[in-house]
């Protein structure tokens, strides 16, 4: 028979009525108690603690800090680390920003990211996600359409945001956001039509306040707006937005303008100096304008950087070289298999090879690994062996027969 003692010391009830009770020196407490006292000093340390930037500026990361541990992650993009580093340096001092006699006001400094697919634009995002101590999302621009139309309005883009915040509005109005696929809201063309362009022009004139700074109200699950939901009111002026786009065709354009800049003697010599392998890093906001995005967007993302194609010795180096390279992470599978798995360096190159062949990027990489480990992957779990090493003629010989070398 249980003791008069043995009862929760706050509800009152006994052992026998509880699901767990914890003994304590001089009491007890239910398990139900408990998770309820768990969610009252969550809940008044969230208000201790709502709206307020606890760091200061010693204690924040710099440029250098933040380049060195995306380095980890990715390898080369030097050019675009170093904007990256520097404008989240420059976004966490305008948070720390106080009111001074001088009336300057730092403005914020948003970041568009171009390059081609599979250079790590999302992959520079994910990275910086684990470094921040800001509420961080990525959101992608291709599902976006004006207002009354199918697809999600621009206030969703904020929605994303307020969930990573864990609905805390002022930690998520201090937040950054990541637009993915800025380029696929690119005006569809100049010519008069009868129908809108309400997934190009109509969006980028949406995102227009959004990125300069004004109140939206903010749907709290997504989608669509409709009269009776109720909204969440959120101030995007200390939000941070960086785009990134791969911008398809745009070297075209730049190679046009960088032939018609000079004519005459002086043409020659400058058609020489510019590298053809790169016509990127030529970039100007006139070529932005060229491909469709209207100049007041242009105006609002004042930082343009560029990210370099990815060249062979990227390739060899990203397969194996960062912390959660792919060659990493298959070693990893089979290792939760108990399987010992090693590629010969000639494996390397030979992947290599083919990544350049399709012209995919990094994530080219990736299908060219799939299509040579999937038999392994599929049989030897099965099996008792427990190494597995993959020759140079065991990968060409798997991926010669996988849909993949067919395309």
């Amino acid at each position: 028979m249980a003791k008069k003692t043995d009862s929760c010391s706050f509800c009152g009830r006994g052992r026998a009525a509880t699901n767990l009770l914890i003994d304590g020196q001089t009491g007890f407490i239910c398990d139900e108690c408990a998770e309820q006292a768990h969610n009252i000093v969550k809940e008044l340390q969230a208000s201790k603690n709502k709206g307020s930037f606890s760091f200061t500026q010693n204690d924040l990361p710099k440029p250098d800090a933040i380049k060195t541990f995306v380095d980890q992650y990715v390898i080369g993009q030097d050019d675009a680390k170093r904007y990256l580093a520097v404008s989240i340096y420059n976004h966490y001092k305008r948070l720390l920003q106080k009111v001074t006699d001088d009336d300057v006001e730092i403005e914020k400094s948003n970041v568009i990211m171009v390059g081609a697919t599979g250079t790590g634009k999302t992959l520079l995002a994910k990275t910086i996600a684990k470094l921040l101590h800001v509420p961080f999302t990525i959101v992608d621009a291709t599902v976006l359409t004006e207002a009354g139309y199918v697809g999600e309005d621009i206030e969703s883009l904020l929605t994303r945001l307020l969930q990573a915040a864990d609905y805390d509005v002022p930690a998520a109005e201090r937040g950054i956001v990541f637009i993915d696929e800025i380029d696929k809201i690119a005006r569809k063309g100049d010519n008069p039509s009868i129908t809108r362009d309400v997934s190009g022009e109509g969006v980028q004139q949406g995102l227009l306040k959004l990125l300069e700074g004004t109140v939206v109200n903010v749907p709290p699950q997504g989608g669509r707006k409709h009269p009776d939901q109720k909204m969440i009111p959120v101030n995007t002026k200390n939000i941070l937005f960086i785009c990134g786009g791969a911008f398809d065709g745009i070297e075209k354009k730049i190679a046009q303008r960088l032939n018609t800049r000079v004519v005459g003697y002086a043409a020659s010599s400058v058609s020489n100096s510019v590298d053809k392998t790169n016509i990127l890093k030529y970039i100007t906001p006139t070529d932005l304008k060229s491909f469709g995005l209207i100049p007041e967007i242009i105006g609002r993302l004042p930082i343009l950087t560029y990210l370099n194609p990815l060249d062979r010795v990227t390739l060899r180096s990203i397969l194996t070289d960062p912390k959660n390279s792919i060659i990493k992470q298959y070693v990893k599978l089979f290792e939760m298999d108990k399987i010992a798995l090693s590629f010969d360096e000639d494996v390397y190159e030979f992947i290599v090879d083919k990544a350049l062949e399709f012209k995919l990027g990094a994530r080219g990489l990736r299908s060219i690994v799939e299509a040579i480990m999937m038999d392994a992957m599929f049989s030897m779990p099965s099996l008792d062996e427990t190494v597995l090493h993959v020759t140079l003629q065991y990968a060409s010989a798997q991926f010669a027969k996988s849909d993949v070398a067919r395309l």
